[in-house]
């Protein structure tokens, strides 16, 4: 580096880590979307009862719990390069950041209360 020239860094440097946890994270959901589409063509007459019944084995709970909190990080992920990307204003980023871990925590708890009730 010449004297007198400057490396300015900025950003968070998330880059590779969160490019490797979407593709991991889409893996998963692939895996279970994979894994919920044999169980369905498998089930025969599809009703509310047999859709239900689906999720009642603890090993569909378990991989269904395991897909949802793939899809909220997955969310998480591409919503904060978003907001980083777009959002100049620090203090609106932020907010809108919050905002979307919220949304997405209520979104998960939600779902486990509706899996569980199962």
């Amino acid at each position: 580096m010449a004297i007198g020239t400057h490396r300015v860094v900025v950003g968070a440097h998330y880059g590779l880590r969160d490019w490797l946890t979407q593709r991991a994270t889409a893996v998963v959901l692939l895996v279970y979307l994979l894994v919920l589409t044999v169980r369905i063509l498998f089930a025969g007459r599809m009703d509310y009862d047999a859709w239900a019944s689906t999720f009642v084995p603890l090993g569909m709970k378990i991989a269904t719990l395991i897909a949802l909190v793939a899809l909220a990080y997955h969310a998480w992920i591409g919503m904060r390069d978003i907001w980083m990307d777009y959002v100049w204003a620090t203090g609106v980023r932020l907010v809108l950041q919050l905002g979307t871990i919220l949304w997405l925590i209520a979104c998960l708890v939600w779902a486990v209360q509706i899996l569980w009730k199962v």
